[in-house]
């Protein structure tokens, strides 16, 4: 099996900064797309960030400019650097990763998701 495990969240004031990491183990292949999803309360999942294995990054557009996803392959971990933080970012922010794993004679790929970490950022 596969599993990912977050770190870096907390309580920040307006304005600071906060670095997520999310580290992937099991019985990897090889992992495809990682990226970062948030549910503040009342709210459903949305995307944060995304990263191909390739390095191709997307971003939703209330994070663009302020937020930047990176991954180190050789780690099987994917980071959110978040700045500018502002209280609408509270959130409890998940890690997804598209694996390829073998399973027996097979190679299986399936999406993964982490715990979750709280964000929290105060006016």
């Amino acid at each position: 099996q596969v599993q990912l495990v977050e770190s870096g969240g907390g309580l920040v004031q307006a304005g600071g900064s906060l670095r997520l990491s999310c580290a992937a183990s099991g019985s990897i292949f090889s992992i495809n797309a990682m990226g970062w999803y948030r549910q503040a309360p009342g709210k459903q999942r949305e995307l944060v960030a995304t990263i191909t294995s390739g390095g191709s990054t997307n971003y939703a557009d209330s994070v663009k400019g302020r937020f930047t996803i990176s991954r180190d392959n050789a780690k099987n971990t994917v980071y959110l650097q978040m700045n500018s933080l502002k209280p609408e970012d509270t959130a409890v922010y998940y890690c997804a990763a598209t694996v390829t794993r073998v399973y027996y004679s097979d190679y299986v790929t399936d999406d993964y998701w982490g715990q979750g970490t709280q964000v929290t950022v105060s006016s």
